[in-house]
């Protein structure tokens, strides 16, 4: 687990911009059985790529005219149990931090584990999602 000083801006980046913060197995189970309309989830993380690559792709993704109807987010090393339940909704992905997965009507339509996410700019992210949500959303 990471000291909460260093992770709650790290937090900050996705929740002061719309993303909510899924911190239980109850929150996480609540929002996820929704079957109706479409969610993104994203697998938070402190690792360089998460910083660089994943939050700003994620955020830069949802400023086009199509975007999710539910944003979400959990973090990993610190809210464990929280993201182990919201991995389990993204299998048969295996665990991956940080990831970024979309939900259409309770089902994963769409899923950027780390390898997709590592070595690709946030510009790359946003284009990958946005496509996601033409199509999904």
């Amino acid at each position: 687990m990471y000291p909460a000083e260093l992770t709650t801006p790290m937090a900050k980046d996705l929740t002061d911009f719309g993303f909510t913060s899924l911190q239980t197995v109850e929150e996480v189970d609540h929002q996820l059985t929704k079957n109706e309309g479409t969610t993104l989830v994203v697998v938070n993380s402190v690792c360089g790529c998460a910083a660089a690559n994943a939050r700003p792709g994620a955020k830069m993704s949802i400023q086009g005219s199509k975007k999710p109807d539910q944003l979400f987010t959990v973090f990993a090393g610190v809210d464990k149990s929280a993201t182990d339940r919201a991995r389990e909704y993204m299998l048969p992905y295996p665990p991956s931090s940080p990831s970024i997965a979309l939900f259409k009507d309770g089902k994963l339509v769409h899923m950027l584990e780390r390898h997709h996410i590592e070595g690709h700019t946030a510009q790359d992210i946003a284009q990958n999602l946005q496509k996601a949500f033409d199509h999904h959303c």
